[in-house]
């Protein structure tokens, strides 16, 4: 999962209803609801048939994705079995990607870094899975609903923090402190139980890095580069936000498009979650360590505790190990984890029972974001060619499957999101719409084929559904006929959809915001051109020295509210804009947008509540009564807005 990626807010399969899904949906009867997974004969896989296959997608997915250059490393039987560059590192300087030496920007894949150096102090007795972190820290970390927060939470993303961005990146190594203040500087809030909910967390991670420093009494880069860089033969990776010297010409540069000019190298405060920079072939040591028992890094049981402790929020779908998660495919178990910042992009997926790894990494996004497609599709297609399967599936029956469509419509959140700051209130425009299509099945917006459209869901099994002709699964909890949250098998060991309280749903708030500010506009608008058109025809109407003054303070504060409202996105986009902004930059701007937001609003709440009652009580005119209205009915939905989504509040955390 990605780690810059946060700030712009996510394939797999063998299926069986287990139980406890859902409290109101028993496990089905083995037979026809149940999907079997028949293998087919398998394709020899050779550094021969690999190559000509990797020949055949990577350059035209390149080309079609207008990408810059790619990574492509297979391991098999402890054994590199083949590692490929192809496109750029530097495009104009036309330096080829060399898989041995060029460094990606692995963002999110440095976790499964930290998460080994975790097992090995678990390994060595100095940390417990399932004691209360704070035994660790030299600060503390608050219970909630008094349970502590575990190791085990934060290998699962199931701690319950809220997301963090502020301090989170830079592209200036003057704004990245050490680990030990970056923890420190803002603790975020927790909201939810810890082990009751996934909630990919950077924080979560990074605090596990900071244990580890603690407990062995080592710097965590200096522990990363004893402990697993050397024994793993690692000798092309760091977590060092200022590269070593020897390493810094063979970065790669980073691109939105190919096409494109370069990005800023991407620096970050929470290195353990998001700071390594490693080659590709160092990638295919350390899946080799993981894929033997360990290797070199851990002991065989240590490995498979952390392979194999999973953990899962909607059975039947894809669990959480210790770290990694299940991408499982063809019948297939595998683990996983992606990295994704801005312009670099990678993941690795592990068959633990067939000793076979495959990585791959891009230095750029690609037009539309093609990355994440083309990666996705490389999975999938070494699945269906080296280990091959049919999915026999069940059904169920058209007017239950109907139903059951019914119940899941709505509007959803993810269970990782910014719930606590003011950026919340970028859900107005990123909530998930669960919908009906024409002919009552699903269609859920957030989940896209390769090609942007939607998916078609069949339902294989009570609340269970596959994308038709494809390999992807959602499916529902439900408790006491509701739906209290889903999950789709790519995301689902680290991050659920949940139903959005109806008092922040976006399906009426941002209907309402758009229909508000539209009133609001045009009452500051009409104001002076009906002050003009007076003037020329001399005309004056009959209203009292109050009511005049309500009038124009009425249009005086709409255009405010209009004003203040606009300024909060043109703040946000400033903000997320440039990573250096996230460190402080822009803090005054933010401290006289919450002090003028609720003076504005309860201002003009005021005032229109006084127009409204003196346009009652005097001459009659309906659509003066009319629009007095209007305009109340708006004060009430921006400052409605602004409570919910905080921007009304103090302080600069974020």
């Amino acid at each position: 999962m990605g780690f810059g990626g946060s700030i712009k807010m996510a394939g797999a399969l063998a299926l069986t209803i287990l139980a406890g899904a859902a409290a109101s949906n028993p496990p089905p009867a083995a037979g026809p609801a149940q999907s079997v997974t028949a293998k087919l004969p398998e394709r020899d896989l050779t550094k021969a048939d690999v190559d000509t296959w990797l020949d055949g997608f990577m350059p035209f997915a390149l080309e079609r994705g207008n990408a810059a250059g790619a990574v492509v490393v297979v391991v098999k039987d402890g054994k590199p079995l083949t590692q490929r560059g192809f496109g750029f590192a530097d495009v104009a300087k036309r330096r080829p990607v060399d898989p041995e030496t060029t460094l990606f920007k692995q963002a999110s894949v440095s976790k499964t870094i930290t998460w080994t150096a975790v097992m090995q102090m678990v390994e060595a007795g100095k940390i417990g899975l399932d004691k209360d972190i704070n035994a660790y820290l030299d600060f503390s970390i608050p219970p909630y609903d008094g349970k502590p927060v575990t190791m085990r939470n934060l290998m699962t993303h199931s701690a319950g923090f809220d997301e963090v961005q502020r301090g989170l990146n830079s592209y200036d190594i003057k704004d990245i402190p050490t680990l030990a203040v970056a923890m420190k500087r803002q603790v975020p809030q927790r909201i939810y139980a810890p082990g009751s909910t996934p909630a990919y967390s950077n924080y979560g991670t990074a605090l596990a890095g900071y244990i580890v420093e603690r407990v062995s009494g080592m710097s965590f880069d200096d522990y990363v580069e004893q402990r697993i860089f050397a024994p793993a033969g690692m000798t092309h990776s760091t977590l060092r936000a200022k590269l070593p010297a020897r390493l810094e010409p063979l970065l790669a540069k980073g691109y939105s498009l190919g096409s494109g000019k370069p990005g800023r190298p991407e620096l970050n405060s929470f290195a353990p979650a998001g700071g390594m920079a490693a080659s590709g072939a160092d990638l295919g040591r350390f899946m080799i360590a993981h894929l033997s028992d360990g290797g070199a890094l851990l002991k065989p049981e240590t490995a498979h505790l952390m392979h194999d402790s999973i953990t899962r929020m909607v059975p039947p779908l894809n669990g959480m190990a210790l770290g990694f998660y299940e991408q499982n495919i063809n019948g297939r178990k595998v683990i996983s984890h992606a990295g994704d910042s801005i312009e670099f992009h990678s993941q690795l997926w592990m068959f633990p029972n067939e000793k076979v790894g495959i990585y791959m990494s891009m230095n750029a996004a690609g037009s539309n974001k093609l990355s994440a497609a083309i990666r996705s599709h490389l999975f999938e297609a070494f699945a269906d060619r080296y280990f091959p399967a049919v999915l026999r599936d069940g059904r169920v029956d058209p007017a239950t499957a109907r139903e059951h469509a019914r119940m899941m419509a709505g509007t959803y959140n993810k269970t990782r999101r910014l719930e606590t700051s003011f950026l919340k209130a970028a859900e107005l425009g990123g909530q998930y719409k669960v919908a009906l299509d024409t002919e009552g099945g699903l269609v859920f917006s957030a989940a896209q084929d390769i090609g942007g459209a939607p998916r078609k869901w069949v339902e294989i099994a009570p609340f269970v559904w596959r994308e038709a002709g494809g390999k992807m699964r959602l499916a529902a909890k439900v408790e006491n006929g509701r739906v209290v949250r889903f999950g789709i098998d790519s995301s689902s060991p680290f991050m659920l959809f949940e139903p959005v309280p109806w008092y922040s749903s976006s399906a009426w708030l941002t209907p309402a915001l758009l229909a508000s500010l539209a009133a609001l506009t045009l009452t500051a608008l009409f104001w002076p051109i009906a002050a003009l058109v007076r003037r020329h025809y001399r005309a004056r109407p009959a209203r009292s020295v109050a009511e005049w003054r309500a009038y124009r303070l009425t249009r005086a504060f709409a255009g405010l509210a209009v004003a203040v409202m606009i300024a909060w996105p043109v703040f946000a986009s400033a903000l997320l804009s440039d990573f250096s902004s996230l460190n402080g930059e822009l803090d005054g701007t933010l401290i006289a947008l919450r002090i003028a937001t609720p003076l504005i609003l309860i201002a003009l709440l005021a005032t229109a509540a006084w127009h409204l009652w003196l346009v009652w009580k005097g001459a009659p005119g309906k659509l003066r009564r009319i629009w007095s209205v209007v305009l109340v009915m708006s004060a009430i939905v921006l400052l409605w807005i602004a409570t919910v989504f905080h921007l009304i509040g103090y302080g600069t955390a974020f």
